[in-house]
């Protein structure tokens, strides 16, 4: 069929009225009563109502109406009219031509009431269907926007770092091994090596979106096997608190550019108000965090070197209440319980120079200042009872002059989760990917 008449979408139908347009989208609703027809079709956009009045036998539009089903992907040409009883804009569509594009089998496979496993096995009627998902995607391409835009007029690059390892980085731990030709490969669990080396390759600053890869057989709300990463190296730094302004200031313009464009549709949507943070953010170390939270009755043991999700919810609750600021830096983290390329202080080798940034009590984001000393970066890798041999070639990146250097590593889903007030990650990512789900 040739069209004469160009697809207008739902939202700019106002400026057509008394025109014919053609209108491209899913069937919403149906109402067929035995003297009219009312359809409400819906695209990107919004949703219109389109009315027809019953003409009997020879109908076209009548009989292709008639053979609608709910989701079924249609083409509408018809008259853009005025009816200010129409809730739907005040506006409905006369129809002249419908084509159906792809009828939907009856019944579908999910409704309102579908609960989230479910709803994600049928992601993709689950996120058609939903304005809230439809808006979460729209939110997550302007929060990168506004992270890139930051990150491009800081002067960084942005690089592509290899998915594909030939040694288990970092720990070893929590990697996928994968058959590689005739021997085994590993699926990278952070770009971090790769960066480093593109620090020690003399580019200054390191930016990175993209996969990351963690065997953790955890079923937690925040947890994915695989889930986006954004990093950020930096080089020539003075020390880890460049990192942490860094990244504040990544955040607070980025998260501005959300509230811009998005505030009203998420207030309404998710009702949760999207609030811009001040900098700088509230730093607090974790020995202090510790303390602060074993006075309160947590760990009462006092055997934990880490925070767990409640000392986190904790440590947050605690600096909102004595700041109004929803956001903190833990930093200093026990050197036992971080990689052995993070610089320690001189002077007190038992901590790091490092950090956790929590928002609302959820971590987001790790960061911390690098060892680029290549003796003292075998000296605490052998502490940690790890064998230098498979990691030569990242060793080797730090014989030849690096200069000092740090950066962070955040959870693109786990920040979206927070930012819309999310129960899971699992709905802030379009295909989730867990211990016990592949598919679709």
């Amino acid at each position: 069929m040739i069209h004469t008449t160009s697809r207008v979408l739902v939202s700019g139908l106002r400026e057509h009225v008394g025109q014919t347009v053609s209108v491209s989208g899913w069937v919403n609703t149906l109402r067929l009563q035995s003297k009219m027809q009312f359809v409400v079709v819906r695209d990107h956009t919004g949703m219109v109502q389109v009315t027809h009045k019953r003409s009997g036998e020879g109908d076209e539009v009548e009989a292709a109406l008639e053979g609608l089903t709910p989701e079924s992907a249609v083409r509408i040409t018809g008259r853009v009219v005025d009816n200010p009883i129409v809730k739907l804009g005040g506006l409905e569509i006369i129809p002249e031509s419908v084509e159906v594009l792809n009828r939907a089998e009856t019944p579908l496979p999910i409704d309102e009431q579908t609960g989230l496993e479910h709803r994600m096995d049928w992601r993709f009627l689950d996120v058609r269907r939903r304005p809230q998902a439809q808006l979460l995607f729209a939110v997550q391409t302007t929060f990168e926007q506004g992270m890139r835009e930051y990150a491009y007029r800081q002067g960084c690059t942005e690089m592509h770092t290899p998915k594909l390892m030939g040694t288990a980085s970092e720990s070893g731990a929590e990697v996928f091994k994968l058959g590689y030709f005739d021997r085994s490969a590993y699926l990278a669990q952070s770009p971090q090596f790769f960066k480093q080396m593109a620090i020690s390759s003399g580019i200054d600053k390191v930016f990175e979106i993209g996969p990351v890869f963690r065997a953790e057989p955890s079923f937690t709300s925040r947890h994915a096997t695989e889930f986006t990463g954004v990093d950020v190296e930096l080089a020539w730094i003075d020390g880890v608190e460049d990192v942490m302004a860094f990244e504040e200031q990544m955040l607070a313009y980025a998260i501005a550019k959300v509230a811009d464009t998005h505030g009203e549709a998420i207030q309404e949507t998710f009702g949760v108000e999207v609030t811009v943070p001040t900098t700088p953010f509230p730093r607090i170390t974790m020995a202090e965090t510790q303390e602060i939270l074993r006075a309160k009755g947590w760990d009462p043991a006092g055997v934990k070197d880490d925070l767990d999700p409640e000392g986190e919810r904790g440590i947050a609750a605690h600096i909102k209440e004595q700041t109004g600021h929803e956001w903190v830096f833990v930093t200093h983290y026990p050197t036992s319980i971080r990689p052995f390329y993070h610089m320690r202080p001189a002077g007190n080798p038992s901590v790091t120079l490092s950090f956790d940034l929590l928002w609302k009590g959820l971590e987001v984001t790790t960061g911390a200042q690098r060892e680029h000393r290549y003796d003292v970066l075998q000296k605490q890798a052998a502490e940690k009872g790890m064998s230098t041999e498979p990691m030569q070639d990242y060793l080797n990146a730090f014989r030849y002059g690096c200069p000092p250097h740090g950066g962070l590593g955040m959870g693109l889903g786990r920040v979206l989760m927070v930012m819309l007030g999310l129960d899971s990650i699992r709905e802030a990512t379009f295909l989730f990917r867990g211990p016990n789900r592949l598919t679709p």
